[in-house]
């Protein structure tokens, strides 16, 4: 993970383990786009998380898990955020923050990481009980339920996080300072092959099992429900969808990155630069994950949008009466079609 600290030659930063017939150059490709995505990223990510925070926390009640989770998830997609502008000036030069705050960095990232991850499974197990056992769940889709389902998860994305975060740290390598999360020496690359294989395993495999089996016996139940109970797991598979979107792409390139550290694949200079190019490239889609969910509440959540309207009907501010008449008619239209039962059902 974090494939930033990869650099013009394999020989700088993998510590000789890969050795081609002569020096492979892979250019500056990532100085030159991560920067500007990172940047823009962590702009418009920044603004949309805390607007959703906003509406979260002043505008709707906290009720059940599903309310707590997506507070928990906008959570974790704002710590990611907040490691974009040191990870965009590391991907244009070398890390000049020094040694505290690479291992700040580092840690914010994997650990939101996964607890994105986690939430992502614990919103697909909570949608599952709401359809598919809506009555004995009543007693566990509780905000005292979801408060400590979300205090397990974060720590469940702590000790994901290990064995990276014992290593976290700067080292002065070929003259650049290198901001790693992996061991100084011969194991190095081992390292990250297991790191890469964990990734995998913990942030793509198992959520599909468990988001894939919930939602499957989901769609079963819909089909004996009405039209209004389907639409109030809609936002909630929106979510979900992107966020694999996102980061499905970086995990086949991280696993291919993976068989090139363990050399399986040919030892080719053109298709390690090739596989270099994609890791650089997807990580960049993953990130956008952080400022999407922000877009998603207020295209697809009708409940967030009511919530959002009725903020923006109490702010005074000059500037926003745009933003105040749109939402307004959206949340006009969606009163007309919504019920108690979709208030009750639908998270955000």
């Amino acid at each position: 993970m974090l494939n930033i600290t990869e650099s013009s030659t394999t020989e700088e930063y993998d510590y000789s383990e890969i050795t081609f017939s002569e020096p492979c150059h892979y250019g500056d490709h990532a100085s030159r786009f991560l920067p500007v995505l990172y940047s823009l990223f962590f702009v418009v990510g920044l603004l949309g998380n805390m607007l959703v925070l906003w509406v979260i926390l002043r505008g709707a009640q906290i009720k059940s898990m599903t309310d707590v989770s997506l507070l928990n998830l906008t959570i974790a997609d704002l710590l990611l955020v907040f490691t974009l502008p040191f990870l965009a000036h590391y991907a244009r030069d070398t890390w000049v923050f020094g040694d505290a705050m690479c291992g700040l960095v580092l840690s914010v990232y994997y650990i939101g990481f996964y607890a994105g991850i986690f939430f992502i499974v614990l919103m697909s197990i909570d949608r599952y009980l709401a359809i598919v056992h809506s009555v004995c769940a009543l007693r566990i889709r509780t905000k005292t339920y979801g408060i400590v389902a979300s205090m397990v998860i974060w720590i469940l994305a702590i000790i994901a996080s290990f064995p990276e975060l014992l290593f976290l740290g700067v080292e002065i390598y070929s003259n650049e300072t290198v901001c790693s999360a992996y061991p100084k020496n011969a194991s190095h690359n081992e390292m990250r092959i297991a790191a890469f294989f964990k990734m995998n395993i913990l942030g793509l495999l198992i959520p599909l099992i468990f988001v894939g089996y919930c939602y499957l016996m989901v769609l079963r139940r819909l089909q004996t429900l009405r039209t209004a109970k389907k639409l109030a797991i809609r936002l909630v598979i929106v979510v979900m969808v992107v966020f694999f979107c996102c980061w499905t792409p970086y995990n086949i390139a991280a696993f291919l990155k993976a068989l090139e550290l363990k050399k399986i694949l040919p030892l080719t200079c053109q298709l390690s630069k090739n596989i270099q190019l994609t890791l650089q490239a997807t990580e960049a889609i993953a990130y956008s994950h952080s400022c999407l969910n922000p877009f998603l509440y207020v295209f697809v959540g009708e409940k967030f949008r009511r919530h959002l309207a009725r903020l923006l009907r109490q702010t005074p501010c000059v500037q926003v009466q745009c933003m105040k008449t749109y939402m307004t008619r959206a949340a006009s239209s969606v009163y007309s079609q919504s019920t108690s039962v979709d208030e009750r059902g639908t998270a955000l």
